[in-house]
């Protein structure tokens, strides 16, 4: 396992996903009823690395994308937020990059997302071969991209490449169930790959489910700090986080805001917390920075366009009356 001190260079490689969201406008519509709708940059990986550099942080992303329109809509807003996408793959054919549908509401809030011949499953053993891994500081990815071959293996192999550069490994679960071919070969494989992270973040959920049982997520984060993981974050929605470590646990808040929507927090979770750790802030202050990234997140429009800067994040600390704690 590589020393998390490698975080303080500031610069990522990012494996996963990056597509195209459509928000029916003005917020608070209904996608049935919308004639109007604003598109922007999305996918789990592709927000985090705006999340990052939004603080300051130097990211490029590993993927790939369908060889058209939506295609090219993607890399002008990695380019637009200053990722880079010399790694981004065009693959031609009947490959499609993702797109969301995503309402900017709570009440009967819906998300619909197309997936089907999903470009980004196309990374090869070649495409994650070409990065120069001892270029970063760390290696992050989001447990979509190894949903479907043949970017299951590739992104291991990126795993492998990037620990005998002595990068950290840094794992969002982002257990998608549409993407899978079974709960068994998700649960599984997202096992092995915890098992060789450093850093591991996921919520209730997501812990239970590797666990097998629900009951027993928080059991499974701490058993892979315990064994394996540096950090293991087990995410617990309005009740907050439990952070362990192989020597402590600390339970921390949420920062109370007037959500418009349910999405992108933990993108921006995320992308906040890696960037505190990688400007210095011990690790309390990290999540708590993370948590209130996520807060942030979710009181705008949009995802990879509502990722916060370091200034507004600075403000919103001043100002918010959080973390609050509940029971639960």
């Amino acid at each position: 396992m590589a020393s998390l001190t490698k975080l303080q260079g500031g610069n990522f490689v990012i494996i996963g996903r990056a597509g195209m969201d459509m928000y029916p406008d003005p917020p608070g519509s209904k996608t049935e009823t919308a004639t109007s709708f604003f598109s922007c940059l999305g996918g789990s990986s592709a927000n985090i690395g705006v999340a990052i550099s939004r603080h300051g942080g130097r990211c490029a992303l590993v993927t790939t994308v369908s060889d058209d329109a939506i295609g090219r809509f993607v890399l002008n807003e990695l380019e637009k937020y200053s990722i880079d996408h010399r790694h981004v793959k065009t693959v031609a054919g009947e490959y499609r990059t993702s797109m969301a549908v995503v309402e900017t509401r709570i009440e009967d809030h819906q998300s619909v997302i197309y997936r089907n011949g999903a470009a980004d499953f196309q990374m090869t053993m070649e495409d994650v071969r070409a990065v120069d891994y001892a270029r970063f500081d760390a290696l992050i990815t989001t447990g979509t991209v190894l949903a479907a071959q043949p970017s299951r293996d590739a992104t291991f192999h990126a795993f492998d490449l990037a620990q005998d550069a002595g990068l950290p490994l840094i794992f969002d679960v982002d257990y998608r169930p549409y993407s899978w071919p079974s709960p068994e070969d998700a649960a599984a494989t997202y096992s092995q790959a915890a098992a060789l992270c450093d850093i591991i973040i996921g919520n209730d959920v997501e812990f239970g489910f590797m666990a097998g049982d629900f009951d027993h997520g928080l059991d499974k984060a701490r058993d892979l700090a315990r064994t394996t993981a540096k950090i293991v974050i087990y995410k617990m929605g309005e009740y907050g986080a439990i952070t362990i470590t192989p020597d402590d646990e600390f339970r921390t808040g949420i920062y109370p805001v007037e959500a418009l929507k349910p999405t992108g927090a933990g993108d921006s979770f995320m992308g906040g917390f890696i960037a505190a750790l990688s400007d210095g802030y011990d690790l309390r202050d990290a999540v708590l920075r993370g948590s209130a990234c996520a807060s942030i997140v979710v009181s705008r429009v949009g995802c990879a366009p509502a990722m916060p800067t370091t200034s507004e994040l600075e403000t919103f600390l001043k100002t918010n009356e959080g973390p609050i704690e509940l029971s639960g």
